[in-house]
């Protein structure tokens, strides 16, 4: 980042997923205490793709540049910053990767699943609408539950339903649910793992 005058805060998770930790709430605080004409640069052991489109909804624009087989810097701009914008143009003219859009997944990418395909599972979970996505997060480490989850969500539309398999209760998922004005229940189930559904609101 050239200019000498942009502030740069950093923060790199890998020390967190390495232990499996859940930095997802880590990198949020972190969001939060940015100025405006702060940058923000992430650390992480792969390209975080729905990271960039929940902070895109708040108003940044990101880079992302691999550094390395676990090693992805992602660079992320206020619209308000002008100087971090112009730094942000200088590394796609050096040759970083913008990203506008997140990338598609194969479970996330739309919202309009077929009511026959859910699985047996969420069968006592139905609400009075179809759910329109149903992700099995089970097995998975942190912070990818977390991940595709606010990533199905940010592709639906309002009052659309977002079903979700978990190994525990997503207690940082369901802040965050809380901060994006989305209403959820919780089923625990017998063998210690959460099923949630989750209305965006």
């Amino acid at each position: 980042m050239s200019p000498s005058d942009v502030h740069i805060v950093e923060l790199d998770v890998r020390p967190h997923l390495s232990k499996k930790l859940e930095p997802f709430q880590l990198i949020m605080d972190t969001v939060k205490g940015l100025q405006h004409n702060e940058v923000f640069v992430l650390h992480a052991p792969f390209k975080p793709t729905p990271l960039l489109g929940i902070l895109k909804m708040k108003g940044y624009s990101s880079t992302s540049e691999r550094k390395g087989s676990d090693h992805w810097i992602t660079t992320f701009v206020h619209k308000k910053n002008k100087t971090g914008a112009k730094a942000i143009s200088a590394m796609v003219l050096s040759g970083s990767e913008i990203n506008s859009e997140p990338d598609s997944d194969e479970e996330s990418a739309s919202c309009h699943g077929h009511p026959e395909e859910q699985p047996a599972a969420f069968k006592n979970l139905e609400s009075l609408q179809a759910p329109k996505v149903i992700l099995d997060n089970r097995g998975l480490e942190p912070p990818q539950p977390m991940m595709r989850t606010l990533a199905a969500l940010e592709r639906c539309k309002p009052g659309e339903i977002v079903l979700i398999h978990n190994d525990r209760v997503p207690v940082f998922l369901i802040e965050e649910l809380n901060n994006l004005g989305c209403t959820y229940t919780v089923e625990d189930q017998a063998d210690g793992t959460a099923k949630v559904s989750i209305e965006k609101g």
